[in-house]
């Protein structure tokens, strides 16, 4: 619980169908770079430096990949299937580099559904505001899936 709220889960494996998409919008602030290469000490001058990013074929800092990813990996924990869920494999390329400030467009599908080993397949295209494709790839996801126990209902009090 969170203050005094249950939590929500997200949908069950049941509940999902091939086909489904969500779509998400997001603005690559500074808040986010410093965030990021604050909490892995990534200290790259490609991400940071402009000076240092001018002299090389991307002309100006880019975003690390793994940063996008994490957009990624969170929409599937956040929206599809939701809370609960875990990404077990992902297959993603970047083409071109985002670079900062950028707005990028997520699509996301569900490709496949496997009931009897409880995953689903998300498909991801992300395109940047010219409409180029910045990521293409896939996720393997496990939607939540809750074991009821004769002591299951001691946990409603966490």
């Amino acid at each position: 619980m969170i203050l005094g709220k249950k939590r929500r889960l997200g949908r069950k494996i049941e509940d999902i169908s091939v086909g489904e998409k969500l779509k998400l919008t997001e603005k690559i602030e500074d808040k986010d770079l410093m965030l990021y290469l604050g909490l892995t000490n990534d200290s790259n001058p490609l991400y940071i430096q402009h000076d240092f990013a001018s002299q090389t074929t991307y002309e100006k800092p880019i975003v690390p990949t793994i940063m996008l990813t994490g957009i990624v990996t969170s929409a599937a924990s956040k929206y599809l299937p939701g809370p609960g869920s875990h990404v077990i494999e992902e297959h993603l390329k970047f083409p071109i580099p985002v670079y900062h400030y950028e707005t990028i467009d997520f699509l996301m599908e569900v490709s496949e559904v496997q009931k009897n080993e409880n995953t689903i397949v998300i498909q991801i295209e992300a395109c940047n505001e010219e409409g180029e494709v910045v990521i293409t790839g896939y996720i393997k996801v496990t939607p939540p899936k809750v074991i009821n126990r004769l002591t299951a209902d001691a946990l409603d009090n966490f």
